[in-house]
């Protein structure tokens, strides 16, 4: 599992080094290389293994569901594998970077099986935001573990 958060770089070619916690983690669970592809406003990057599992449900949705296709075609026609170098980096692509907005500053936040990388400012609006929303967000998770 992946949780807490880290702020890093990015360099002018698109590097990043993915916090110790996570490379480990990532190792430890494949030896082949993560999966990176864009989500709503952030990146995801997944152990591959949990990515072609993830991979494999949503191709099963979309042979029956039109608009499951359109997803696919979306979360699909982004990712990319990224090999982590010597050094404990990734390389995010162009198209990645701007997808997320992200420049200079990032966080990488742990969210259980994967982990989310966020511009940083972005990051801290959500934060913000989700926080002003806290007591529903709670209650209704009570709600789901009660049920």
């Amino acid at each position: 599992m992946f949780r807490g958060r880290h702020a890093h770089t990015i360099d002018a070619k698109g590097r990043v080094s993915i916090p110790a916690a996570y490379r480990s983690n990532l190792q430890r669970r494949s030896d082949q290389p993560p999966v990176l592809t864009g989500d709503h406003r952030y990146l995801k990057l997944y152990p591959q293994e949990d990515w072609c599992e993830y991979e494999a449900r949503i191709v099963a949705e979309a042979a029956v569901d039109p608009e499951a296709q359109d997803f696919v075609r979306l979360v699909i026609s982004r990712a990319v594998e990224t090999p982590i170098d010597k050094q404990g980096r990734i390389l995010v692509p162009q198209y990645l970077r701007e997808h997320a907005h992200i420049e200079k500053d990032v966080t990488f936040a742990g969210v259980g099986h994967t982990v989310e990388i966020w511009n940083t400012s972005r990051f801290e609006e959500s934060l913000e935001s989700t926080q002003a929303n806290f007591p529903a967000l709670s209650r209704g998770m009570a709600e789901k573990l009660r049920s």
